[in-house]
């Protein structure tokens, strides 16, 4: 079996509704698909707005790929990067602040987030056993049993 990335490259909006819902294809399970959702929507308005400055003639580049083990999206865009010292995942310590909230709910939302050197791409993955819709206690859903 070949692995290959689907690649989507799409400009730098906040419209992003319909490209989370195509990126999610791969996930069956309501309640991951929702987790999932707000992790994805958190990274790629992330890139619009940190990454490539809200500019329409940029662009982001998403990649997708599903191992046996893992599906795994990178999120890229066309700016300078975000600096180690920034790539936080802790909660702002003010409350009111306005930012600080995003890399914190992406890395609960995934099971591994990694970033590239430049800090430009983003990597999320998340392991295929989570894909799958729970089985009720009973084995079958409700089949009636």
């Amino acid at each position: 079996m070949a692995l290959r990335w689907s690649d989507f490259i799409t400009p730098s909006t906040l419209q992003l509704a319909p490209l989370v819902e195509l990126l999610l294809e791969p996930v069956r399970c309501l309640q991951l698909q929702a987790e999932l959702q707000l992790g994805l929507q958190e990274a790629l308005v992330n890139a619009v707005r940190h990454g490539n400055g809200c500019d329409p003639a940029k662009c982001l580049r998403i990649r997708r790929i599903e191992t046996p083990r893992w599906v795994v999206w990178q999120v890229q865009d066309e700016g300078p990067g975000v600096p180690e010292s920034a790539r936080c995942c802790q909660l702002p310590l003010a409350l009111d602040s306005c930012d600080g909230r995003g890399l914190f709910l992406i890395h609960h939302c995934f099971d591994d987030v990694r970033w590239s050197p430049r800090g430009n791409r983003l990597q999320l993955a998340v392991r295929r056993e989570r894909l799958r819709p729970a089985l009720s206690a009973r084995g079958w859903g409700s089949l009636g049993r």
